[in-house]
């Protein structure tokens, strides 16, 4: 079946924050007079909240674990104004969605509460750039779910054997579009490709590179 849509991963696939996370983190939580919260913890809890639409039940979570008075809506907030501050493109990402756009139908699926995801995109200046966007904070699962991938394919108006999905995570984004029957694209910045891919691409080279790969999958 040919090709007929590119559909991506946001976070550290098509942006990237400028500071470490866990930098971020720290000053959020300071800000709000909150204790020390570690990145693995946020992490766990982001897991377990990935169909909401902001993120304050991951703060919720986070902060019953500790003797505080903090306010887990400002702690969201905060956070949620550090990260799209830091918040940068990977380099010729906007032209690569365009370019693509040329030919295939473009779609983004990212993880995360629909507030937060949708100030990342607002930040970037990329709230048109793609056909259709799917956020999990509006869905029954994230990913590696097969109804994340689904609810992508009915947005673009695709089968799965008709889509590509590009992105980061081995287990989130490669493992869960192969598993729905997608053709899946691992980006790499230090680590193996996941045998689930069928192509593997250097972050840095992503704009370069895709083009080219998608149209030898096709």
């Amino acid at each position: 079946m040919a090709i007929r849509a590119v559909a991506f991963d946001l976070d550290y696939t098509l942006a990237i924050p400028e500071r470490d996370r866990q930098t971020l983190l720290n000053e959020a939580s300071e800000a709000v007079d909150g204790p020390t919260l570690s990145r693995e913890a946020y992490l766990d809890a982001h897991r377990r909240n990935l169909t909401n639409r902001t993120r304050e039940p991951i703060f919720e979570d986070l902060l019953a674990d500790h003797d505080t008075d903090a306010s887990a809506g400002a702690l969201a907030d905060t956070y949620r104004d550090a990260i799209t501050d830091a918040i940068v493109p990977v380099a010729g990402a906007e032209a690569l969605a365009r370019e693509l756009r040329e030919e295939y139908r473009v779609g983004l699926l990212t993880d995360g509460p629909v507030r937060a995801q949708r100030a990342k995109l607002d930040a970037l200046g990329w709230e048109d750039l793609f056909d259709a966007v799917v956020i999990t904070g509006s869905l029954e699962a994230g990913k590696p779910d097969a109804c994340a991938f689904r609810a992508e394919l009915d947005a673009l108006g695709t089968t799965a054997d008709e889509t590509v999905y590009v992105g980061d995570s081995a287990e989130l984004d490669v493992a869960g579009a192969h598993a729905a029957g997608l053709r899946a694209i691992h980006v790499l910045s230090n680590g193996a490709a996941s045998p689930a891919a069928d192509a593997a691409i250097e972050r840095d080279a992503l704009a370069e590179r895709l083009p080219g790969v998608v149209a030898e999958l096709d």
